[in-house]
């Protein structure tokens, strides 16, 4: 995280200073509760000034995108007019009409590009106005469980919407929902996972701390399959910022990602199931020339059972698996050719 840790730790220490006083007291003196009284609402005015702030500092970089098929945020990305966002709120569609925090008439905006593996994508407004402010974004490595963190965004349309929350926790890996049409959806790692409210519409707004810094983009919910799959109330997961700069920094300068950091076996693959009709691994459907599992001797017709330790029994997982490695790091897959185990040392490619 950690700017915004000197902020929190700023107002925990007024509580502090505040339950010093009472303790100091003597008995009987009459000053305790005077005290206690006068510091609880200080140390509330406080805070929601700092609530405050934020919002009137990063809100004006906070805009709403509409494609015909769908509604979403983005975020101001630099004065030039780029604005960065999920890859799902953009699809297949490619140009866009957006509206600033402000309420203007809505303004075109086109795509540059768009990064399905990691839900990111950069559109840019064919004419920005004057005074577009762009957002700064934190260092995410240094993020921190229980910092207070304001989502920004247009959630079920209800354009410049902020809920409030914590970091729950770091490095999550999630695998997204299924998309039209796609094999699997996105596996991302290192996800921040929030209490902040994320609802429809929030996809691709901000995750702020009290630095008025974005730390995170706001990409999904969970969601409870007890409950016909409705949203899990205060899981929701934001793609960490420093991820989101990466990624948005090589759709500016290219108009397409160079090096993506993510590691691949450079197969196509499917998940198979065993004689009990459960999954029981990833059969290689093509293992491309020239790829990593082809260079190691796999074949079409393999059956990927694990990734180093890492049990395969989906696609999904195999995903995951995939997101914890770095491209160039070395790892043994196992897999079943012709009802026969064995293994392959591959040295893994890029995404």
């Amino acid at each position: 995280m950690n700017a915004s840790r000197i902020r929190a730790i700023t107002v925990s220490a007024s509580l502090a200073s505040a339950l010093l006083v009472a303790g100091c007291s003597s008995p009987g003196s009459g000053d305790s509760d005077e005290s206690t009284t006068q510091a609880a609402p200080m140390a509330k005015a406080d805070l929601q000034d700092d609530y405050q702030q934020v919002i009137e500092d990063v809100l004006p970089s906070v805009v709403q995108i509409d494609a015909s098929e769908s509604l979403g945020s983005g975020v101001v990305y630099d004065g030039k007019g780029h604005v960065v966002t999920n890859a799902h709120v953009v699809g297949k569609e490619e140009t866009f009409k957006v509206t600033t925090a402000t309420g203007e008439q809505a303004l075109t905006a086109r795509l540059v590009a768009t990064y399905p593996e990691q839900d990111l994508a950069v559109i840019k407004l064919d004419n920005p106005p004057s005074g577009l402010k762009p957002a700064k974004f934190a260092d995410s490595t240094k993020a921190e469980v229980g910092q207070i963190v304001l989502a920004m965004g247009s959630p079920l349309g209800l354009s410049s919407s902020v809920t409030q929350g914590i970091i729950s926790a770091t490095g999550r890996t999630v695998s997204e929902p299924r998309a039209k049409g796609a094999a699997a959806g996105a596996t991302i790692a290192n996800m921040v996972q929030t209490s902040a409210a994320i609802n429809p519409g929030n996809s691709g707004g901000a995750l702020v701390t009290l630095d008025s810094e974005v730390i995170g983009i706001p990409t999904l919910a969970a969601t409870d399959p007890q409950m016909g799959d409705s949203a899990a109330p205060g899981i929701g997961f934001a793609i960490p910022s420093s991820m989101v700069k990466t990624i948005a920094d090589q759709i500016v300068k290219d108009g397409k990602v160079t090096d993506s950091g993510r590691a691949a076996l450079g197969i196509t693959g499917r998940t198979v199931l065993g004689d009990d009709y459960k999954p029981a691994g990833v059969a290689v459907v093509d293992a491309r020339k020239g790829g990593a599992a082809a260079k190691a001797g796999l074949e079409n017709g393999d059956i990927i059972t694990k990734l180093g330790d890492l049990e395969i029994t989906t696609i999904t997982s195999l995903s995951e698996a995939l997101a914890g490695e770095k491209p160039g790091e070395k790892t043994r897959v196992t897999y079943v050719r012709d009802g026969s185990e064995t293994t392959a040392d591959v040295t893994l490619g890029e995404m």
